[in-house]
């Protein structure tokens, strides 16, 4: 599952984010990257433990608790402190899998992977994530404020970045529901039952619908 979330920032949070990176420091990327992905990883990243990181970490966190797609879509049980990364000229991040579990006390399970865009497309070239799943290779290059989520599992990669500099947000999740074709089915479940809310508002069956999208996942959730 691939889902795009836009507008998941403001303009306004967007521009105190770039004014904050403007004066962050960045370090070597690969500080963050496991044995195989540091072998292909070209880009900075403001250290995760810095004043900045927190700061930004929490704009993005207080935005994804208010996205309703996000919350259908992730069915978040724990959410890594977001990090964020630079790519100049000439740097990009070769084809990988995120590691499976992030942190050294108490990990967490990346069952998904999160890209929030930063920067707007015409603003550089190259720098497009590249998804590889079962359904084909997905080219993402969002307006700044717009997101993607993706299984972890997948292969990915950044493309060598040409012109200007490609700034985004990224981290993981655990979800409370670990398979991807179980989270689907709850995220189609819900999307329809809403729609149809909308437009049937009290017809009986939405009950029926919405008894059947809790007790799947009462059934697949990891409590």
């Amino acid at each position: 599952m691939l889902v795009q979330i836009d507008n998941l920032l403001a303009p306004d949070a967007i521009a105190h984010m770039n004014q904050v990176m403007d004066h962050a420091e960045w370090v070597d990327g690969r500080v963050t990257a496991g044995h195989q992905s540091g072998r292909v990883k070209h880009n900075l990243q403001i250290p995760e433990d810095s004043k900045a990181a927190r700061e930004l970490g929490e704009i993005v966190l207080s935005a994804l608790s208010w996205n309703a797609l996000f919350v259908s879509a992730a069915l978040p049980r724990r959410v890594f402190p977001p990090l964020f990364n630079r790519y100049e000229p000439g740097m990009n991040f070769g084809s990988h899998v995120d590691t499976a579990l992030r942190g050294n006390t108490n990990p967490l399970r990346t069952d998904l992977s999160a890209t929030v865009f930063l920067s707007n497309p015409e603003d550089y070239d190259g720098g497009e994530l590249i998804i590889d799943d079962t359904y084909g290779c997905h080219n993402v290059k969002l307006p700044a404020g717009h997101a993607v989520l993706y299984p972890a599992s997948s292969l990915h990669r950044v493309n060598p970045v040409t012109r200007g500099v490609r700034r985004s947000c990224f981290f993981w999740v655990q979800s409370f529901v670990r398979e991807d074709a179980k989270r689907t089915l709850l995220l189609d479940l819900d999307v329809v039952t809403q729609r149809l809310s909308q437009r049937l508002q009290e017809a009986p069956e939405l009950l029926q619908l919405t008894a059947c999208y809790h007790n799947l996942l009462r059934m697949w959730a990891d409590a």
